[in-house]
C-alpha cells in the first residue's frame, strides 16, 4: 500500500483543468481518471488518486504529469493494456503510485521503432507499439519539468522554460502563474481584454512585458 499523497501541497486541479493545462480532450481525462486510475491503480494499491471539488473530480500534480506521457504514448501507437501493465510494475519496482512522473523511469524511455523499452536493472520492460514511434515528445516534455530531492517531478512550465508560466504545486495550489510571482495568467488577460495595454499592465502589477506577453500566449493557446 503507497501513502495517500493527496494534500494541498501536491496541487489540486479539477478535471477542465488538466483538459486546459495539457491540451487534452475533456472527455480522455475524465475516462482514464475514473477507468485507469481510480478503479484500476486506486484499488490495486489502495490508493486515492481523486477527489470532489465544485461538482467535479479533482487530481493532483502527479496525477497531471502522468495524463499527459499516457495520453502521448497512446498517440504514439502504445496499446492501453501495455501501458497499465508497465504502470503498475513499475509502480511495484519503484515503490511509487506515480510511476510515469518519476526522472528515473523518464529519462530510461527507449525504442527500436516498433515497441518502447524502459530499462531498469538491466532488464528490459516492453511497451508494445502499433506503429513507429518517435519518443522526441518525452525528451521535450522532460526539458518543461523540475524535479526534487526524491526525483520526483516538482514543477512544469506548459509553454517551455523560455515562456514565465509555471505551474508550482508549493504555490497558488498549484494553478499556473507568472514567473515569481502569484499572480494568474487569467488576470493579466482579463485586464488586456478590457482593453488595459501590455505597458499598463506590467507597470500595475511590477511585470517586464515578456511575463505579460506570456500570459497572455497560456491564456489564448488554451
Amino acid at each position: 500500500m503507497f501513502e495517500n499523497t493527496l494534500n494541498i501541497g501536491n496541487g489540486i486541479y479539477t478535471l477542465p483543468e488538466v483538459a486546459k493545462i495539457l491540451r487534452l480532450p475533456y472527455y480522455k481525462v475524465s475516462r482514464w481518471l475514473n477507468k485507469y486510475w481510480d478503479q484500476g491503480f486506486g484499488q490495486k494499491f489502495q490508493m486515492k488518486y481523486s477527489w470532489s471539488v465544485r461538482n467535479t473530480k479533482a487530481i493532483g500534480f502527479y496525477t497531471l504529469i502522468e495524463f499527459y506521457i499516457f495520453y502521448q504514448l497512446g498517440q504514439a501507437g502504445v496499446k492501453t493494456s501495455e501501458l497499465l501493465i508497465a504502470h503498475k510494475e513499475l509502480s511495484e519496482i519503484y515503490k511509487t503510485p506515480y510511476p510515469f512522473a518519476k526522472k528515473e523511469i523518464l529519462e530510461s524511455l527507449r525504442t527500436d521503432g516498433k515497441k518502447i523499452y524502459i530499462s531498469e536493472n538491466e532488464s528490459w520492460l516492453a511497451l508494445n507499439g502499433t506503429q513507429q514511434l518517435n519518443l522526441s515528445f518525452i525528451q521535450t516534455f522532460f526539458k518543461n519539468l523540475d524535479f526534487d530531492n526524491d526525483l520526483m517531478a516538482s514543477r512544469f512550465w506548459p509553454l517551455g522554460k523560455s515562456k514565465d508560466i509555471v505551474i508550482d504545486p508549493g504555490r497558488q495550489m498549484g494553478h499556473p502563474v507568472v514567473g515569481k510571482t502569484n499572480i494568474f495568467p487569467e488576470t493579466i488577460y482579463n485586464m488586456h481584454k478590457s482593453g488595459e495595454s501590455v505597458k499598463f499592465i506590467a507597470f500595475t502589477y511590477d511585470l517586464n512585458e515578456k511575463e505579460v506577453a506570456d500570459a497572455l500566449d497560456y491564456c489564448q493557446a488554451a
